[in-house]
């Protein structure tokens, strides 16, 4: 078996193993399951033994042999060494994509506005993979990411980019509209807008728990605008639709503009969730992973600095 050939069909082998189908490694590879099935019997045919245990019964999925699973973790171990060669080697010559896994609402709110100050320290090609679900790093190449969460992920390193609360904004149109708020009762004459995007995290601040933690049980909540995007969440809030309940490093930049103005700056729930810089260990040394993962630490570092001083500020320190 001539060399290309033999790593496309090792690169069939293994697809087709983490997904247990050849048509889903197929949708990876971006050529047909018939394609998948020729590659993976070439080997076979090479190596004189079969890899997978195939059902004779449709949808059953592939099982790998035994001497398949032994010998899976170093050809992927190989995989990843070639693809850090050639990542190295486009470097060195000034080409390469770097791909950053962020949410919608993260990138929109926070990455985008600041996005340029990293390429003119590191001009590079980036490729924003905002997929909501969970992206596996491997199957879609993805170089770094931006994660929120507990700070878990099997097979990642995570490193603490921000902790986060949670409090009430509206717009000032809304204000000049129904008059100033300075108690949580007057919530009682404006709509609230719901982020019902955290529903699925256990413990995750919502409009009950902060009037639980402001001590007001009169204002009702069952009612509202809901929505599940925490940027359309604020855009709703901009737009004067009713008070929101923001997560501050979605809604910094919003509060700095003056879009928006932060009410009963005294009270806020802290997230049980914060945001992680996330990468897998072997690829920690990429340069431009490096200049990427450094740079946002500094950009979170001094937006913590920038929101002190405005706290300071505005309480007359």
């Amino acid at each position: 078996m001539k060399t290309p050939a033999y790593l496309n069909a090792l690169r069939a082998f293994e697809a087709s193993a983490r997904h247990k189908s050849f048509s889903a490694a197929a949708a990876e590879l971006h050529v047909t399951p018939a394609a998948v099935g020729q590659l993976v019997r070439s080997l076979e045919d090479w190596l004189g033994a079969p890899l997978f245990h195939r059902g004779t019964r449709p949808g059953v999925r592939l099982v790998p042999t035994e001497a398949a699973e032994r010998a899976l973790p170093d050809i992927r171990a190989g995989f990843d060494s070639l693809t850090l060669g050639l990542e190295r080697l486009k470097e060195g010559l000034g080409g390469g994509v770097l791909t950053v896994a962020v949410s919608p609402s993260f990138a929109a709110k926070w990455l985008l506005p600041r996005i340029e100050r990293f390429r003119s320290e590191w001009p590079t090609d980036l490729r924003l993979d905002t997929d909501l679900k969970g992206v596996d790093f491997v199957a879609h190449r993805i170089d770094i990411g931006v994660r929120y969460g507990t700070g878990t992920w099997p097979g990642l390193v995570a490193d603490k980019l921000m902790d986060e609360e949670v409090y009430p904004v509206c717009s000032p149109s809304l204000l000049a509209a129904h008059g100033q708020m300075t108690v949580p009762g007057d919530l009682k004459r404006v709509p609230l807008i719901h982020d019902v995007s955290m529903g699925r995290h256990t413990g995750f601040p919502t409009w009950d728990t902060w009037l639980r933690e402001a001590g007001e049980r009169d204002v009702p909540t069952p009612h509202g605008l809901r929505i599940n995007n925490s940027a359309a969440v604020l855009q709703a809030a901009i737009e004067g639709h009713g008070v929101a309940l923001a997560r501050s490093v979605m809604v910094q930049d919003d509060l700095a503009a003056g879009r928006l103005v932060r009410l009963f700056r005294e009270i806020s729930c802290p997230s049980p969730l914060a945001y992680y810089v996330v990468y897998r260990a072997e690829h920690a040394a990429r340069p431009r992973l490096s200049a990427f993962r450094n740079w946002l630490l500094r950009e979170a570092q001094t937006g913590a600095v920038d929101r002190t001083k405005t706290t300071c500020a505005k309480a007359g320190r």
